[in-house]
């Protein structure tokens, strides 16, 4: 541990090390590196990838059959042949059982497109061949996941095909007719209800896109800017580092589909500045791991869930990524409260100006920030997602040509290069393909769900748990929530942003709509889908699986669990705000006035000042362990959008503010007196 006077020595992490550090915590970037003849197959299959869906996004999509199976055809192939079977495996050659793999995804996917017309006219009857052309795809998407995902969502959708299959032996409610092999098989890869169904139709058309307008914004440098944008306003401040960390993440956020890859990038260079300046190494990987994570609730992308979310809660884009703005609002403000509060108790200050980058320069380049204003604008107009994707794709190349630095088609020397674009296209593609490989394992989970009734079944029995404890209506909705946050939390555990909400939205989310039925609560659909999504998130934070801060622990030198524990408290906000919307939807701007919403954002973010300050355990001065309490308290009710909890949270509050502004005022002079003594 170090304390404000130690000086800390660390170094940015190199680019290797940060690769390395990736491979380890995040399943999609333990990739082999391929070079020669290999190479070039795979740089030529990436580009026609993503040429393929920018080809698509411009002028339409494919049927669906036919759209979705290239799109997995490209995922398994590439999967296989850049994801070796586990790691510790030679990455510079691929072995001939995965040449194996590569040329059954190659037929197995082109099976749709070639036999198509006779395949839409026996739907719903398959022969022998198809049984095992059907039974292939299967395996191969369970082994490309488990490489390019990691192994909990391969187990989950095992375990969800045994319970398809042996659903006569299941036990009480969870019993049901049961499905054939050929029924099963049928469903999953010959009906848009499994592999082929709706996760894998939003990451084969909108998805993709966008995953792949990041990878051009960060070939403009726009991710660099972030850092020094971040810099310039935050650096100075009390505990600067921490607060660079916070907004850079934040920002990072809007492009990043991975809590672990932002992790590692970001807190590179965040975490050793915060070291040096004297916060813990625990306690700075968890501010990184806190914010990183909060990013993939930060509109306008969501770490590509909003896209997922429109299918699923059957909302307007537009309507979601409004409602994500007020719970973004909140999570940032209570990190930042409690690394101000925490750095304030430890006396630390700002870093020096000759660590800064220049503002006046950095203010020059805020045209980078253009492609998402106008990702945002386009959104706000009605244009249809893929082609507000392609015009952010277009912006990205066009601001980049805004200045010599930044041009995608100029190299360091100022000579004409398409190096950038292709890197940007192959970039794009190798992102998407853990996505794929989660929303084509995710699909066989929603298939089973949707012909077994399982979604409901499990709603149910949430709900009955609930009843068996719960006392009143009040104690019911709170237990059943608590119950469906720990689903999700554990569900959530290890699984990337994409299969994650599917996931939680599929098994957690029927106890909310389920309770809602039941008592007539009007709980609305995209309160309860945002909900289930919250707690997925925040898994990567929470212990004992908290990839995020693990992954943060690896540039920290902290201890992992403690890294996650207060990264859990750092982000108390995440655990507190679902609760809230259940119970009062205008926290999503959902029925609310202007006067309305003003009061609510109000309220909440003083909540947040007294919950962080509850925590932490200094306000203007120390707080005592009663004092904590109250503190904690009064952010509840202040938080809690109904006016009697407002107004007594209000009133504790600026009790607890005065008292607070007199001790320190009296600490102060007492700490004059011994100085004049002295």
């Amino acid at each position: 541990m170090s304390d404000k006077n130690e000086k800390v020595d660390v170094e940015q992490l190199s680019e290797e090390e940060q690769q390395k550090l990736m491979e380890k915590y995040d399943t999609e970037s333990n990739q082999r590196k391929l070079g020669g003849i290999l190479g070039w197959v795979v740089f030529l299959t990436l580009i026609a990838f993503s040429l393929f869906h920018l080809y698509t996004g411009a002028f339409g999509a494919k049927t669906a059959y036919i759209q979705r199976t290239i799109h997995l055809g490209f995922a398994l192939s590439l999967i296989f042949l850049l994801f070796p079977a586990k790691k510790g495996l030679k990455k510079s050659s691929v072995p001939w059982y995965d040449w194996i793999l590569i040329i059954l995804s190659i037929i197995v996917c082109a099976y749709w497109p070639l036999f198509y017309d006779d395949l839409v006219v026996k739907v719903g009857s398959i022969d022998n061949t198809q049984m095992i052309i059907g039974g292939i795809a299967i395996l191969l998407v369970l082994e490309a996941a488990r490489r390019a995902v990691g192994l909990p969502i391969v187990i989950i959708a095992s375990l969800f095909l045994a319970y398809a299959y042996f659903g006569q032996s299941m036990p009480g409610m969870l019993a049901h007719r049961g499905m054939t092999l050929n029924q099963l098989i049928n469903t999953m890869f010959f009906t848009t209800e499994g592999i082929l169904g709706t996760p894998i139709q939003v990451s084969s058309t909108y998805i993709f896109l966008f995953l792949l307008f990041g990878a051009f914004l960060v070939q403009t440098g726009v991710g660099l800017y972030f850092n020094d944008l971040a810099l310039a306003i935050a650096g100075r401040r009390v505990g600067g580092p921490a607060k660079v960390a916070i907004f850079s993440s934040a920002l990072n956020g809007t492009i990043s589909g991975s809590s672990v890859a932002n992790t590692v990038t970001t807190g590179s260079y965040t975490i050793p500045m915060m070291k040096r300046l004297g916060y813990r190494p625990n306690f700075a990987g968890a501010v990184e791991a806190a914010s990183s994570t909060g990013g993939q609730i930060m509109p306008p992308i969501m770490g590509a869930a909003a896209f997922l979310m429109i299918e699923f809660a059957g909302v307007p884009y537009w309507d979601i990524a409004k409602a994500a703005v007020i719970p973004a609002l909140l999570y940032f403000t209570g990190i930042w409260v409690m690394t101000h509060l925490e750095a304030k108790r430890l006396g630390l200050v700002g870093l020096p100006k000759e660590e800064l980058p220049d503002k006046v320069q950095v203010l020059k380049k805020l045209y980078l920030l253009l492609p998402i204003l106008a990702i945002v604008y386009f959104l706000f107009e009605g244009f249809s997602i893929e082609r507000t994707a392609l015009y952010g794709i277009l912006a990205a190349i066009l601001v980049s040509m805004f200045s010599k630095d930044t041009n995608m088609f100029l190299d360091e020397n100022g000579k004409f290069t398409l190096g950038k674009l292709l890197t940007a296209l192959t970039d794009g593609a190798r992102t998407a393909l853990g996505v794929a490989a989660a929303t084509a394992c995710a699909g066989i989970i929603v298939g089973v769900v949707t012909r077994s009734g399982l979604g409901l079944k499990l709603g149910n029995s949430l709900v009955g748990l609930a009843e068996s404890i719960a006392f009143n209506d009040m104690m019911l909705i709170l237990l059943t929530l608590f119950f469906t946050m720990i689903t999700s939390i554990i569900i959530g555990m290890g699984s990337p942003t994409t299969a994650n909400y599917i996931i939680t939205s599929t098994i957690a989310l029927p106890a909310i709509l389920t309770l809602s039925d039941q008592l007539e609560m009007a709980i609305p659909v995209l309160a309860a889908h945002m909900f289930v999504f919250f707690f997925g998130i925040v898994a990567d934070i929470t212990p004992p699986v908290a990839l995020a801060a693990f992954a943060a622990t690896g540039i920290s030198g902290g201890e992992p669990i403690r890294t996650g524990v207060n990264a859990t408290k750092l982000a108390i906000a995440a655990f507190i705000i679902p609760y809230m919307f259940i119970f009062e939807p205008q926290l999503l701007m959902i029925d609310v006035t202007f006067l309305g919403l003003t009061w609510i954002i109000i309220t909440a973010l003083t909540g947040m000042i007294a919950i962080g300050a509850g925590l932490i355990g200094y306000w203007y001065r120390k707080l005592a362990w009663f004092e904590r309490i109250i503190a904690f308290v009064a952010g509840i009710l202040l938080m809690y959008p109904e006016g009697n909890s407002d107004l007594i949270g209000a009133i504790i509050f600026a009790v607890m503010l005065v008292i607070q502004f007199m001790g320190k005022n009296k600490t102060n002079s007492n700490e004059e007196k011994q100085a004049a003594n002295a």
